[in-house]
């Protein structure tokens, strides 16, 4: 019984750690890529509109598929007055009601149609694809904005650890400052100015905690995980990538950007939509073939020899010979519609360009920081560890030992965010290419 007693205790008081572990996922830049595009609304939403497009490529298919119509009816009459005379001829009696069963069955089949249909199906195929190119556009989208979240938490993660050591070090000259104190080295003044610093750097990492906690929120919404979930990052360290000529990141993006892509296929579909409104103007040619059942017996199943069932076979040919001149306007219109398009995809290309010439000095520029920092660090770290001899040998005040120890933690933490800075440029500088991963 003691036993039982003391299990359920243990689980009692390890069930919290084990709720807090359940709620604690680690992730990989690449798997946090992963699970949002895998869990992104948006990315459902566009494949959606590519399953509408293939709809309507099937619609289009069956539209040029032979029609048939069937129809089948029953008349009954009533002739109250059923004699008529004309004339001086001998009069004509009718029956006081009569019964009839009209049938009719036709098959038409559409020929020619100047190609009409076949241009439709060409141009839904090729809208069929610029969907897919939005969904491709959607899904670098949405990696763009997990590598954006995910390095701001991997920023106010490193600033936190930073922030940690500094109290760490700042409790220790505290400490220091008071033993000081009591042996009557320093005033008290300067125990309260190392207070005062503990105090400030307390704030800051308030600050900092809040921030995280914002930021891994809204990181569990753009990965679909539960709103509780603490993530934490798989990745500590961040190596910089080499960067190659800018011509190399140009000719990828001119060759990857979705929107490029698409202007190119909404100009094969200008050059459809020319050949469709030409083919409004030939002639149409269709053929079918009708069955009639004519039973004015009254009988739903009639003797032999008072019925006839006809069989017709026949051919159309329709021509809207005013399209010949109607149309000419039309086929301008649409020619200076293709053109618009070109004239955008070169406007695009330039914009294009200059985004990525932005990105690539943006890049190279966030690289460069990060060996100004490592260097304002080694000198910050020298210039702390002067002050701190000095201030233990009573040459430098306590101010200016705040002060050092202040500058190093602060190029400690500029260069962590310098790194994160520099990473995410380079992810900034390939979506300009049209394609985040490598």
């Amino acid at each position: 019984m003691i036993n039982n007693k003391f299990k359920i205790l243990i689980a009692t008081l390890l069930l919290p750690a084990a709720l807090q572990a359940q709620s604690l996922r680690k992730l990989s830049l690449q798997e946090a890529i992963d699970l949002g595009v895998a869990n992104s609304k948006n990315l459902k939403l566009a494949q959606n509109k590519i399953d509408e497009s293939v709809a309507k490529l099937a619609v289009i298919k069956d539209n040029s598929l032979p029609t048939a119509t069937a129809s089948f009816l029953y008349n009954h009459a009533e002739i109250p007055t059923n004699t008529l005379s004309i004339g001086g001829g001998n009069p004509i009696h009718l029956p006081n009601r009569a019964d009839a069963f009209v049938g009719t069955a036709a098959v038409q089949e559409l020929v020619y149609g100047g190609g009409k249909y076949k241009l439709a199906q060409e141009s839904t195929k090729l809208l069929t694809e610029v969907a897919k190119l939005d969904a491709d556009k959607s899904k670098e989208e949405i990696s763009y904005a997990v590598i954006n979240t995910y390095f701001s938490l991997y920023k106010v993660m490193q600033s936190k650890k930073v922030v940690a050591q500094n109290l760490e070090a700042i409790a220790s000259q505290l400490k220091q400052a008071q033993r000081f104190f009591e042996q009557g080295i320093v005033t008290k003044n300067d125990v309260l100015r190392f207070q005062l610093q503990q105090a400030n750097v307390s704030l800051t990492d308030m600050e900092i905690e809040n921030n995280r906690k914002i930021i891994n929120y809204n990181l569990d919404i753009l990965l679909g995980l539960p709103e509780d979930t603490e993530i934490a990052l798989g990745e500590t360290e961040l190596p910089l990538q080499n960067v190659e000529p800018l011509s190399s990141y140009i000719s990828l993006a001119m060759a990857n950007r979705q929107e490029l892509q698409q202007l190119d296929l909404q100009n094969k579909v200008a050059g459809v939509n020319i050949k469709s409104i030409k083919a409004n103007t030939l002639p149409t040619v269709g053929v079918g073939a009708n069955l009639y059942y004519i039973n004015p017996s009254g009988k739903f199943i009639p003797p032999a020899e008072q019925y006839i069932m006809p069989v017709t076979v026949g051919a159309t040919i329709s021509w809207n010979v005013a399209s010949l001149w109607t149309n000419k306007n039309k086929i301008s219109e649409a020619k200076i519609q293709q053109q618009e398009i070109g004239i955008q995809k070169d406007i695009f290309s330039d914009n294009v360009k200059t985004e990525l010439n932005k990105n690539y000095q943006n890049y190279k520029l966030a690289v460069q920081r990060i060996g100004v920092l490592e260097t304002s660090i080694a000198q910050a770290t020298e210039n702390d560890r002067l002050l701190e001899s000095k201030y233990k040998n009573n040459i430098a005040s306590a101010t200016d030992r705040i002060d050092a120890e202040t500058l190093l933690y602060q190029a400690k933490i500029n260069l962590e965010l310098a790194k994160a800075d520099a990473r995410l440029a380079y992810y900034t500088l390939l979506k300009s290419t049209g394609k985040i991963s490598q």
